[in-house]
């Protein structure tokens, strides 16, 4: 005799990566969601028009939502994205948000100051006390903007605090997790009200789609943010989004290389007498270097790599890297010789000779 059965244990994230949003597997039927290229539906169904939805839409959502524990939606872009949230927003609210973050979201919330849309106070995420001060002082604040780790600084936020301070406001949270990916956190656990991905980045991870999505926990945020999808057209392609998917199937594997690539390459960038300070959360695969010949430095390297790629983009297969403070939006505040690595899957040893050379030349 047996006992009682007991539930299944949940999937664990790499199993899930590769196995959510596919079909039921019947004989002769695809394993995966086919791409689906059509613009217009039989009519008196669910989707109607192709602005509204798509079975590829549906399988890429089903798969980031298990992730992220939550209900996404894919947009064109990052940028798509962002912007959409920010609308959550009402005229004169103010939002909150990191001093060093995408400079894309630093844009979009400039853009809104000079229309007298909105208002932002940056501050230091990293600084618990500061950030709920900043939320406290402003009794229009709307939104708390998290980005951890940030861009290209590396700070990591107290989240679970900084979610519970908010919520006792009144005030709705969104995480940018693009650096992270859902493998290593997952903001609405946390508290967070809307998770953010610049899903061009890691979760594609070839280098080769431009797309955005948004999770979030709650269903009314969620149909408030597809009606804004919806009717701003800011929709993705069903031929990217399946690109998206299938990048997705292996981040896990991708993640997990790149990662270990960037904890020996940030150990060895840390003992070169070129490299004045190396930031390093522990975790993912982004590593900022701060050289100490300031910006002569970092152009000269960017310059000197044959193996990395010189590209201002993230997360791909490939090594990239770019002196940041070469884009007049990036804050004042990060140093002048501070290079952005994006750590790929290549061998690590190909990757530090490529760059110790480059180094070298700089201190000879």
């Amino acid at each position: 005799m047996t006992g009682p059965e007991s539930a299944p244990r949940p999937l664990r994230p790499a199993t899930v990566a590769v196995t959510a949003g596919r079909p039921a597997h019947e004989p002769d039927e695809p394993l995966n969601v086919p791409v689906t290229l059509t613009s217009t539906y039989v009519a008196t169904g669910e989707l109607e028009y192709g602005r509204y939805g798509n079975p590829t839409w549906t399988a890429f959502e089903d798969a980031l939502g298990a992730l992220e524990g939550g209900r996404a939606l894919a947009f064109a872009s990052g940028m798509a994205a962002i912007t959409t949230i920010l609308d959550l927003v009402g005229n004169g609210g103010g939002i909150v948000a990191p001093r060093h973050s995408y400079s894309g979201t630093v844009a979009a919330l400039a853009d809104g100051e000079s229309r007298g849309r909105l208002h932002a106070t940056l501050v230091d995420i990293a600084d618990s006390a500061a950030v709920i001060a900043a939320m406290e002082a402003d009794e229009d604040c709307a939104l708390l903007w998290i980005e951890s780790p940030t861009n290209p600084a590396l700070e990591i936020a107290d989240i679970p605090t900084l979610t519970a301070a908010a919520h006792g406001l009144g005030i709705r949270v969104v995480v940018d997790n693009t650096f992270a990916t859902p493998l290593l956190q997952q903001p609405l656990a946390q508290g967070a009200d809307i998770v953010i991905h610049s899903a061009t980045k890691y979760i594609a991870g070839h280098s080769d789609v431009l797309m955005g999505a948004i999770v979030v926990g709650d269903d009314e945020v969620y149909d408030a943010l597809k009606g804004r999808r919806d009717l701003a057209g800011a929709v993705p392609g069903p031929f990217e989004t399946w690109l998206a998917l299938r990048g997705l199937r292996t981040l896990h594997v991708r993640l997990e290389r790149a990662a270990a690539n960037a904890t020996e390459l940030a150990r060895r960038l840390a003992d070169h007498p070129a490299v004045e300070e190396v930031r390093y959360p522990g975790f993912g695969a982004i590593v900022s270097a701060v050289l100490a010949g300031g910006a002569d430095a970092g152009d000269f390297v960017v310059r000197a790599t044959s193996l990395w790629v010189h590209a201002t983009s993230l997360g791909g297969v490939e090594s990239t890297l770019e002196r940041r403070r070469r884009w007049k939006l990036e804050a004042a505040t990060i140093p002048d010789g501070l290079v952005r690595l994006s750590v790929g899957i290549e061998d690590v040893d190909d990757l530090w000779d490529d760059l110790a050379q480059a180094l070298d030349r700089v201190n000879a």
